[in-house]
């Protein structure tokens, strides 16, 4: 039986997954855009969930969240300014940016227990949507090859973030 908070993170996976999909071929300076777009929705995700959380679990991990996401959007803002490379917003970015305002307000109202698993779901959907995305658009899509690394490297420390929200919620459950 599928809950209204499951509906929702559906809901949301599948639209950051359309946000990523958009016909139309990127540049690098929209793909370094969406890349820290998405980095800096998972640190806004985080903070709530350290503003709501008493969760011990669930705190460390935002905690890791804040911490992994912040370090690489550095390293991309490091990495434009040395090519010296403006990111351009675009369709997706702004998409992105839309649906996670929307999912943040939809958590607010959560409390407790029913917080901590919505969060950490949304948070595997999220990562999943992200991985998916480097995977088949964005690093692939990027020509200069040390932001093709960066993104390979985000894709890394992407992967690692959902599998531990995978078991961490599996432990919330």
């Amino acid at each position: 039986m599928i809950t209204l908070r499951s509906a929702g993170i559906l809901a949301f996976s599948i639209w950051v997954s359309a946000a990523f999909a958009q016909s139309g071929k990127l540049n690098d300076p929209q793909i370094a855009h969406i890349a820290y777009t998405a980095g800096v929705i998972d640190v806004a995700a985080a903070r709530q969930a350290l503003s709501q959380s008493t969760n011990t679990d669930v705190r460390a991990f935002a905690e890791n969240m804040v911490r992994d996401h912040e370090t690489v959007n550095k390293l991309a803002l490091d990495l434009l300014q040395k090519l010296k490379v403006t990111p351009e917003d675009n369709d997706r970015s702004r998409s992105l940016s839309k649906s996670a305002a929307g999912e943040l307000i939809e958590l607010g109202k959560l409390k407790g227990a029913e917080f901590d698993k919505a969060y950490v779901s949304n948070e595997v959907a999220y990562h999943k949507a992200v991985d998916d995305a480097l995977e088949s658009t964005l690093i692939p899509g990027a020509t200069n090859p040390e932001l093709k690394s960066l993104l390979q490297t985000g894709l890394r420390i992407f992967q690692g973030h959902a599998q531990h929200a995978e078991h961490l919620a599996a432990s919330l459950k």
